[in-house]
């Protein structure tokens, strides 16, 4: 699935569930944002074909990888899209229509002139918000020990919408693992310390 595949900002709101064969229509439906070259989509996909995956990367070649290897795999239930998340949702998504958003190892934008770029803010935990089905659910982790701040300080902002909640380890998450994406196996072996969250829409 392409970016070319969205159809125009100005028709308004269109429903990507649409995307998924029509025998799995009912399905629970999850996003993730900046899904890299695929790992957690294809690893938990496999083990839970009851559910509609959705990945959206902006990357070019990560997404390609990405795309081939859910080809490979033969998931007719995982989707991935080239774009840019955030505008995607902000302006496309229509409202109360997923049931859990994953944000694993999010680019922490490390200087202070980007931070406007970084994915989790208030401003886009209500648009996120938006488009979650009641009680459904934030699922974050990150490496990054300032982000993590941030994204607490920006939790609080919007303490009106979302409960806070241990997070749990996906069941295609490895012994000793969090989420079990390529980024976190590449952390772990330089000794990063993990953070994780769980934000439950009200």
């Amino acid at each position: 699935m392409l970016a070319a595949d969205l159809p125009p900002i100005e028709d308004g709101y269109f429903d990507p569930r649409a995307w998924f064969p029509p025998e799995k229509l009912n399905n629970p439906f999850h996003i993730e944002i900046g899904s890299g070259k695929g790992t957690f989509l294809v690893q938990q996909a496999a083990l839970t074909p009851n559910i509609n995956y959705l990945g959206i990367e902006w990357a070019g070649e990560f997404f390609r990888y990405a795309a081939d290897r859910i080809r490979r795999n033969q998931l007719d239930h995982v989707k991935i899209l080239r774009a840019d998340a955030v505008e995607f949702i902000r302006f496309l998504v229509p409202d109360q229509i997923c049931d859990v958003l994953h944000i694993y190892f999010p680019d922490p934008w490390p200087k202070k002139r980007h931070h406007k770029r970084r994915s989790i803010n208030a401003e886009n935990l209500k648009q996120f918000h938006r488009i979650l089905k009641p009680q459904g659910e934030i699922r974050i982790v990150t490496d990054h020990d300032d982000y993590w701040q941030w994204i607490q300080q920006h939790i609080t902002q919007v303490s009106d919408l979302f409960t806070t909640a241990d997070f749990n380890r996906p069941e295609s998450a490895s012994e000793g693992e969090v989420v079990g994406t390529n980024f976190e196996r590449k952390y772990k072996r330089e000794g990063r310390p993990f953070n994780a969250t769980r934000l439950i829409a009200k």
